[in-house]
């Protein structure tokens, strides 16, 4: 740009002094005509350079831009080299877009791109076959127009893609097909396809064996701790020198009751694949309920205090939901040192519905907090034992809030106490 202006200002220029000396030399209006004539030469040969320019630009081949004259002799080179680089980027883009595709290919997985208006840009060999797809015929159809599963449309209406879906294949109803949607680029997405079907098989034979040895379990130990509280109950029955040991007996067989019982309600949360029986829970009698409790488990040791909105209440399984939330309650008297202060709230929180209850007690690690609802996760093991958990109440406690659309939220940290919060969604919430 710098050398077109340059030689711009050098030829009118030039042509200043051409006219000047003919000035000088014949009269002034020789050197009018003589300004006007290069004016206009120089005016037609612009017109021809832009002629040139417009009809290359219509068919761009690079061997054939015009080579110009003067100032177009640099434009022309500079268009040419951005034409060349140009070119360059675009064999670069096309390389890296045939190895991503080629790549994706290759995976096991079905992968399907799709454009701001859930268009199919290209899919991968297993996405035709998970979903019943045809690049060649579906490519720009609209996805929810070819996969017409009504769970899948209601995800990709709710755009809500933090978590994947599960749905059985409408080509096939024994394959199960896990599916999600990833936000990339200027709000395009990647759509995720997995087979899952032979891991829900492993997950139900799971679930079965579990539910069949805890059943199988749970009437020998029944028996088992019936007769060792009968035999401490009778008098003589047990010399004193080793009644302790049957105190032992009798606390593990408690305990080990205790887990089966969890066990088996886990068990049935996770293989009830039914929505739950949905009526209308009045909160205000549920949180005295919860209140009463806790302060029957604590005999006096905690200052418990609730919180509640009297015009809140909320559409669920109450059964389910007493556990749920009795379990966050006694979870709090169980890690809350005596003296310690608990505090249950039951209140709105932009627009959803929030069952909370903080506590002043140990506290949790933040390494820790993510793996709070795994099965059998204990931060401290032997602490859990001495107050009677079983490592399954948390686990419980999310199962029975996924089934009701809710979430548990966890804010803790050492020393200070923790908050264990129910979120639930506005379709749950009845206002008086």
């Amino acid at each position: 740009m710098q050398d077109i202006r340059w030689n711009a200002f050098w030829l009118g220029l030039t042509l200043t002094i051409i006219c000047l000396i003919t000035w000088a030399s014949s009269s002034a209006t020789t050197a009018l005509l003589v300004f006007s004539a290069g004016v206009l030469i120089y005016l037609i040969s612009h017109l021809f350079w832009l002629h040139q320019l417009n009809r290359w630009l219509k068919k761009p081949v690079l061997n054939q831009i015009p080579n110009g004259a003067g100032v177009w002799e640099d434009i022309f080179a500079s268009l040419y080299q951005e034409h060349r680089r140009h070119s360059r980027n675009q064999t670069q883009l096309s390389s890296a877009l045939g190895r991503f595709r080629h790549a994706a290919s290759a995976l096991p997985d079905g992968v399907v791109v799709l454009n701001v208006a859930n268009e199919i840009e290209w899919c991968n060999p297993p996405a035709e076959v998970q979903l019943g797809l045809d690049l060649k015929q579906d490519e720009n159809q609209p996805i929810n127009y070819l996969v017409r599963h009504a769970d899948f449309v209601h995800y990709l209406q709710e755009q809500d893609y933090s978590e994947p879906i599960k749905l059985r294949s409408w080509r096939n109803p024994e394959v199960t097909l896990e599916i999600q949607l990833i936000l990339f680029g200027t709000k395009q997405k990647l759509l995720i396809c997995r087979d899952v079907t032979q891991l829900e098989k492993i997950e139900t034979m799971r679930r079965d064996f579990i539910a069949n040895v805890s059943h199988e379990l749970r009437t020998p130990l029944t028996v088992v701790g019936g007769f060792i509280e009968t035999l401490l109950d009778m008098e003589g029955a047990v010399p004193e020198s080793t009644r302790s040991y049957f105190n032992m007996m009798q606390d593990q067989t408690t305990r080990m009751r205790r887990l089966i019982e969890d066990l088996l309600t886990l068990s049935h949360i996770e293989s009830n694949a039914q929505a739950p029986e949905d009526t209308e829970i009045e909160m205000s009698g549920l949180m005295n309920m919860l209140l009463n409790d806790a302060n029957a488990l604590s005999q006096g040791k905690h200052k418990i205090s609730a919180e509640s909105d009297q015009q809140l209440d909320l559409i669920g399984a109450m059964e389910e939901l007493q556990s749920a939330l009795s379990n966050l309650v006694s979870n709090a008297i169980r890690y809350t040192p005596n003296g310690g202060e608990i505090h249950i709230t039951w209140a709105m929180r932009n627009n959803q519905a929030v069952f909370s209850v903080r506590d002043n007690g140990i506290g949790i690690e933040q390494q820790h907090i993510d793996r709070l609802t795994e099965r059998f996760y204990r931060v401290d093991r032997g602490r859990s034992r001495e107050t009677g958990g079983t490592g399954l109440g948390l686990s419980i406690v999310k199962h029975i809030l996924t089934r009701h659309q809710a979430k548990l939220e966890i804010t803790s940290g050492l020393g200070v106490g923790s908050t264990f919060s129910a979120v639930f969604p506005k379709a749950r919430i009845v206002q008086k």
